[in-house]
């Protein structure tokens, strides 16, 4: 069995593939200085609650980080408690995706994965919209190659950073607010956060499109993007998997 881990600045994925499906997903808060054995504790318990499942029983690891400080750590897991030796997206791991920017080298990781896994699974040109600690637009075309594409804040650290910068502003959860105009502050955060990143993704979205002059189809992605799914016309399909689809393709192109 496969373990894939998909660590962003957020939050981090851990996935079991049996060789056909995809078994069972985790998410635990990124942490840097957490250490091996005890990622190994937290997944070797939550594995039990999936039918007994042990670390014994992977035999397999892919990593892809956004985190370098984390990457020691993630590669003792494999080491010490699977016993394998893990791909590690982005060192010497033939990913298969020609990167057609100016510097290769600065395209993150997770970038990389919503090019691959949205490829894989959708024809033509695309745009995948990742939702997380940045919002990410990235364009991949019909040939799977990553052309480019844009980052913003994400929507939970735009809210952070008001609630850090304005003394009488409440932290508060991100939802979709029932009205735009908000009638007490809590309800005019959320509006203002909510509305104004939807008016952002449909901007970004319309802009990218008119400059690449083809049709695209566009993907929403990411720990938040359910958030967004019908508010907006702007996105055409919602798929979480895109990601973990990226690393399984890796894996395939670098084993088999």
């Amino acid at each position: 069995m496969l373990l894939a881990i998909e660590q962003g600045n957020t939050n981090t994925l851990f996935a079991v593939h049996d060789g056909k499906d995809w078994i069972a997903q985790w998410r635990t808060a990124t942490d840097s200085a957490r250490t091996a054995d005890e990622y190994a504790v937290w997944l070797s318990q939550l594995m039990a609650l999936n039918d007994g499942l042990k670390l014994g029983d992977l035999d397999a690891c892919i990593i892809s980080t956004v985190v370098p400080q984390s990457l020691f750590n993630l590669r003792n897991l494999a080491r010490r408690y699977l016993n394998v030796e893990p791909l590690v997206v982005g060192h010497n791991v033939d990913v298969g995706v020609e990167l057609k920017v100016d510097r290769p080298s600065e395209v993150g990781a997770d970038r990389l994965m919503h090019a691959i896994g949205a490829h894989a699974a959708y024809p033509g040109a695309l745009l995948v919209v990742g939702s997380g600690t940045a919002t990410t637009f990235d364009v991949i075309g019909a040939d799977g190659a990553f052309e480019g594409g844009a980052i913003a804040p994400g929507i939970n650290l735009s809210m952070q950073a008001l609630h850090e910068a304005a003394a009488m502003l409440p932290r508060i959860a991100i939802q979709r607010p029932a009205r735009v105009i908000g009638k007490d502050t809590v309800e005019n955060m959320q509006s203002g956060v909510f509305w104004g990143y939807v008016s952002l993704i449909e901007g970004v979205v319309a802009r990218i499109k008119a400059e690449y002059g083809q049709p695209m189809t566009v993907i929403g992605t990411g720990g938040v993007a359910s958030l967004f799914e019908g508010a907006t016309p702007a996105i055409d399909i919602f798929d979480p998997d895109i990601a973990l689809r990226g690393l399984l393709e890796v894996y395939r192109r670098n084993v088999a």
